[in-house]
């Protein structure tokens, strides 16, 4: 299988969030997915939950992921998100991208369903 295979985006006019202890993290209609995982632009995450880690890995094609440790009303999950700020050129286009693990939920929410629970305004 291609490495162009492993990468797609979400259906059209889904928007994605990243939710973990009731705050949403991130949220983007334009996530890039690769093998099963949403990869959020650096701009669309909430900075507040997010601190540095130490702890980095290595994944054989895409390279050094860093991690971020998410706070949360006083509840840290230790390095609940990755990123890769170098990948390898197979990789290139998550570069900074955010990605979640550790019981942070991905949710896809269709347009139809944010207008329905948008302003709360009758028909």
């Amino acid at each position: 299988m291609g490495l162009s295979r492993l990468f797609r985006r979400p259906q059209a006019g889904a928007r994605v969030q990243a939710v973990w202890n009731g705050a949403v993290l991130a949220e983007s209609d334009s996530t890039v997915v690769v093998e099963g995982n949403h990869y959020f632009d650096p701009d669309s995450i909430d900075r507040r939950y997010f601190k540095p880690s130490q702890r980095h890995t290595v994944c054989p094609w895409k390279g050094t992921a860093s991690y971020y440790t998410i706070e949360v009303d006083g509840r840290r999950n230790e390095a609940a998100a990755w990123y890769y700020p170098d990948p390898s050129p197979a990789a290139a286009e998550i570069k900074d991208r955010v990605a979640f693990w550790r019981d942070v939920q991905i949710v896809e929410v269709a347009d139809a369903e944010r207008s329905a629970a948008g302003s709360g305004d009758a028909p």
